[in-house]
This record gives C-alpha cells, sequence and structure tokens, in this order.
C-alpha cells in the first residue's frame, strides 16, 4: 500500500494549486483518503477527505478547496484556490478505513503561498 503526493510548489496570494495523491497496492475507491496538513511550528490538521461519494472539508477549506477522484487512475485530487498564506504548509494524503483514521501516509508535498 503506497500513497504518493505531488502538485505542491509556490503560488501568489489567490493563486490555485492541485494536489495529486496517487495510490498504489489497493484500490482507493472502497478506502478514505484524507489530505492533512502542517504548517511551520504548528499540529498538523485534516483538510479534506473523500470516501465512496461523501466529501468532508474542514472549515478553513470549505468553499475553496474541491476533493475528487479519477477512479481510472486510483487517483485523488485536492484542488485548491484562492490560497492564502496561511495555507503555507506541507499537505499530505493518507489512506485509512475512515476519514483522519489512517494507516498509511504519503511524505507530503510542500505548499507556499506568498507574494
Amino acid at each position: 500500500v503506497q500513497v504518493v503526493e505531488s502538485g505542491g510548489g509556490s503560488v501568489q496570494p489567490g493563486g490555485s494549486l492541485r494536489l495529486s495523491c496517487a495510490a498504489s497496492g489497493f484500490n482507493s475507491d472502497y478506502y478514505a483518503i484524507s489530505w492533512f496538513r502542517q504548517a511551520p511550528g504548528k499540529e498538523r490538521e485534516g483538510v479534506s477527505c473523500i470516501r465512496e461519494d461523501s466529501t468532508y472539508y474542514a472549515d478553513s477549506a470549505r468553499g475553496r478547496f474541491t476533493i475528487s477522484r479519477d477512479s481510472a487512475k486510483n487517483t485523488v485530487y485536492l484542488q485548491m484556490n484562492t490560497l492564502q498564506p496561511e495555507d503555507t504548509a506541507v499537505y499530505y494524503c493518507a489512506v485509512g478505513e475512515a476519514c483522519w483514521y489512517t494507516d498509511y501516509w504519503g511524505k507530503g508535498t510542500p505548499v507556499t503561498v506568498s507574494s
């Protein structure tokens, strides 16, 4: 079982990024894929999750971020719009039986929002 994140980078405030979480060794359609982030000096926090047809968002992400999946590619995406400096963090995806309850983690992809 493996998940690999990609798509991070540096953007200006108001910009967008799409993160990808490529799964291997299991069918992500049948598990919960959660996105977390950890900013420097802060605790890790849950951002969004998708399990089957249900999606969940933290208050900080709701209305700006969209989680989706491409079953054919066994990949989950996190579209992030209207990014702000406070979104700067390393973003991780993780897989588990339920949202936020994770068994396997990726290594993360960094996102920097700065002017």
